[in-house]
């Protein structure tokens, strides 16, 4: 068994766009510019921001935080998303999710231009990436595709199983792997609440992709020895040995499922850190203007 190692990857990922920005630099051409637009003070979203700052730091991009407080309006929200597509200085936003239930979701993306869609969730970028076009591709599903192909993971006729069908992780994951190229060319199956067999169609496959969001979901009488297992969960659960008073629980029952495995990633240290440097490859595609011309 091999563990997946997330951190590392991602900080060999980093390293190679900081080199890229500091050619930049010395060329005197723009420096990448992220920005982020934040409301409220939800303590997960406060801290995944603080993170993508911190990343944008590392590889010397410039970076930008907007806040907002709950109450503001939908209205507000949607001219200053306007604002920033208009903003020649920056190549890329994301408004950060979940918004308040007042504020709907699907119009605030709809109104962020797709040449700087760096989340990768709106229509057109997935419409494009869908039928196999260069697109802004949403973060997690961008990250795994990194891991599978840095470790060397061969895809290409195997079957794969994708636990969840959100729009953010199962649904792409399973365009993403069944398009030609390497990682790529596996057949697909999608699994959700609603599956029959579930555990069957689990042990038929070469590689498992759980997200579905349940701690402990995939249990070690799932999966075939041998199988690859890619954990997106992350879900909070409470601990008493930790200062936070909580742990990350990924949905795959680890101690039960790595020692069949060939490839396994951990929670967390594994998707997790791949999420952030994916936003900022795609914000580097931007500003070279290497999905939109």
């Amino acid at each position: 068994m091999q563990l997946i190692d997330g951190k590392q990857t991602s900080k060999e990922v980093r390293m190679e766009i900081a080199a890229e920005v500091a050619k930049l630099k010395e060329a005197g051409a723009k420096i990448p510019h992220l920005a982020a637009i934040l409301v409220g003070h939800d303590g997960g979203s406060e801290s995944y921001v603080a993170g993508k700052i911190r990343a944008c730091e590392e590889v010397g991009f410039k970076s930008s935080l907007i806040r907002f407080e709950d109450d503001v309006t939908e209205e507000e929200l949607i001219n200053k998303v306007k604002e920033m597509n208009n903003d020649a200085d920056v190549d890329g936003f994301i408004v950060q999710l979940p918004l308040p239930k007042h504020i709907s979701e699907d119009k605030v993306n709809e109104t962020i231009d797709p040449r700087k869609d760096v989340d990768g969730f709106h229509p057109v970028n997935v419409g494009r990436m869908t039928i196999g076009m260069p697109a802004f591709i949403s973060a997690t599903p961008q990250g795994i595709m990194e891991l599978l192909k840095r470790y060397q993971i061969d895809t290409k006729g195997k079957h794969c199983v994708v636990i969840g069908r959100s729009n953010i992780v199962g649904r792409p994951m399973s365009v993403l792997l069944s398009q030609k190229g390497n990682p790529g060319d596996a057949t697909v199956t999608v699994c959700h609440s609603r599956t029959a067999n579930l555990k069957e169609i689990c042990l038929q496959a070469d590689i498992i992709i759980a997200a579905i969001g349940s701690p402990g979901f995939v249990k070690g009488d799932m999966v075939k020895e041998g199988a690859v297992v890619i954990d997106v969960g992350t879900t909070r659960v409470p601990a008493t040995d930790t200062k936070s008073g909580w742990r990350l629980k990924g949905d795959v029952l680890f101690d039960e499922v790595a020692p069949k495995c060939s490839f396994i990633t951990p929670v967390p240290g594994g998707v997790g850190p791949m999420t952030i440097t994916s936003l900022i490859i795609n914000t580097l595609k931007s500003a070279k203007k290497e999905i939109y011309q």
